[in-house]
């Protein structure tokens, strides 16, 4: 509930305020922040949940530890970015700009480190609080500053910048102060052994989100720095990729609940198939309703979105939410190879994504612009969840009916037809949305893609 009214009330509304450009500048700058995250990590918040929660005695020593290994994470991570921004030739504000981001991602990194620790020793409600502590925080700040009227001055992407640091460290003391309790003390320590061991048990996993993250993220970055007015062209591709963002929060959650029911059914040697055909159709239907309702209405709904550039952001939401679901796909299959330990696959497959996304940035962006990254990112996602199938297909002998991919055949163009009718024929595209999305899903039940008793028997699995 947090997360969509930030992305909607907050983040959108803040774009509208500063205009395309300014957003766009900070886009680029937070996705380049991204981009190098995982050194801040390097897999250590996974470990340390695993280890926790299995050894909750050792916390006292591994907390020690690894405050000084997020130390020096935190300085390799910042030496990096700054060089990677001097080669870029980000000038005297993008570095300053930059800066705060990069400290905004350490704190944040921390947080998510200190969690780990809460939620190793089964403190899940305290957890889940302080998951969404920041950007309550932010909403609280960002409403002040923007509606408040607290200062004479006009809104400016700085401010939003202070605003996040100030969330993440607000939450950052909390944490800290919850988990010291827990704790009792700490006394930094740095010993080689104990750190190379969890570098090399954690590093695959930290090459595999690396390489993720340069083919989901980088082309923003290329945008900004390639275009003259690569600012306004971010800020445009910004606004398109704020709803696949919102609506990528449907599979990221479903794979959550799908990676240990996966690795226990791996690890128990059962049938695997049933499931992933089950959680297929139950991600499938609701992302193929969101995606082809967001692509006949797109005109519609980014001119109620935002004051600027509405029609050709809409070009990109079309482009996008196509890719939305190549990434649905890419979760469950990833998801899936990931729990059958598989990451060796999935590093080649990623490391593939990064060189077609910036062969394909880069061919283009200079004629395309915005557009061109946009398809550069459909494209990248297509080969990338198609080599995931292949190989899951390989690996675990699936077999294919055909009388399984019929139903989608005639379940996919009547439930575009329906929408684009619902789009002439209704006068208000709002009433003709939400007619789509509940089509969707009632087409998924006539067709019998989709069945209750599949879904309760699963929950009592």
């Amino acid at each position: 509930m947090v997360k969509p009214f930030w992305i909607f009330g907050i983040d959108r509304t803040v774009q509208n305020i500063v205009g395309a450009g300014e957003y766009g500048l900070f886009y680029s700058l937070f996705n380049f922040s991204l981009l190098l995250n995982i050194i801040l990590d390097f897999g250590i918040t996974n470990f340390n949940n695993r280890e926790i929660s299995r050894h909750s005695q050792l916390l006292p020593k591994y907390f020690s530890n690894i405050i000084s290994v997020k130390i020096l994470l935190a300085f390799a991570y910042g030496l990096i970015c700054f060089v990677g921004a001097l080669s870029l030739g980000y000038d005297g504000r993008q570095i300053y700009l930059l800066s705060l981001l990069v400290l905004n991602q350490f704190i944040a990194s921390f947080i998510l480190y200190l969690r780990s620790n809460l939620s190793g020793l089964q403190f899940f409600k305290t957890d889940s609080v302080l998951s969404v502590l920041d950007r309550f925080l932010m909403i609280i700040i960002c409403s002040l500053l923007i509606w408040g009227n607290l200062f004479n001055k006009h809104f400016s992407i700085e401010w939003f910048i202070y605003a996040q640091t100030l969330s993440y460290s607000i939450t950052f003391a909390i944490t800290f102060m919850l988990l010291l309790i827990k704790v009792g003390y700490i006394k930094v320590q740095f010993d080689i052994i104990f750190v190379v061991t969890i570098l090399k048990q954690s590093y695959p996993y930290a090459l595999l989100i690396l390489l993720m993250s340069l083919y989901s993220r980088v082309d923003t970055v290329m945008l900004e720095r390639m275009l003259t007015n690569g600012k306004v062209e971010s800020g445009i591709y910004a606004q398109a990729f704020r709803i696949v963002d919102a609506a990528n929060m449907l599979p990221f959650l479903f794979a959550g609940l799908l990676l240990p029911m996966f690795s226990r059914m791996i690890k128990n040697r059962e049938p695997i198939q049933p499931l992933v055909g089950f959680s297929f159709v139950l991600l499938f239907i609701p992302s193929f309703a969101i995606s082809s309702t967001c692509i006949v209405y797109r005109e519609d709904l980014m001119q109620l979105l935002y004051h600027q550039h509405a029609t050709e952001s809409s070009i990109l939401l079309g482009i996008l939410m196509v890719s939305f679901l190549m990434i649905s796909i890419n979760y469950i299959f990833g998801t899936l190879l990931t729990a059958n330990g598989s990451i060796k696959q999935l590093n080649y497959i990623s490391f593939l994504g990064v060189i077609i996304s910036l062969i394909i940035n880069i061919i283009l962006i200079p004629h395309y612009k915005s557009v061109g990254s946009a398809i550069a990112n459909l494209l990248t996602q297509i080969i990338v969840a198609i080599f995931q199938v292949i190989i899951a297909y390989r690996i675990f002998q699936f077999k294919i009916s055909i009388d399984k991919l019929s139903p989608f055949l005639i379940y996919i163009p009547i439930t575009i037809g329906f929408s684009i009718l619902f789009k002439l024929f209704l006068p208000n595209w709002v009433l003709g949305f939400s007619c789509s999305i509940v089509t969707a899903f009632a087409l998924g039940l006539v067709f019998r893609i989709f069945r209750f008793r599949e879904l309760l028997t699963i929950i009592k699995e």
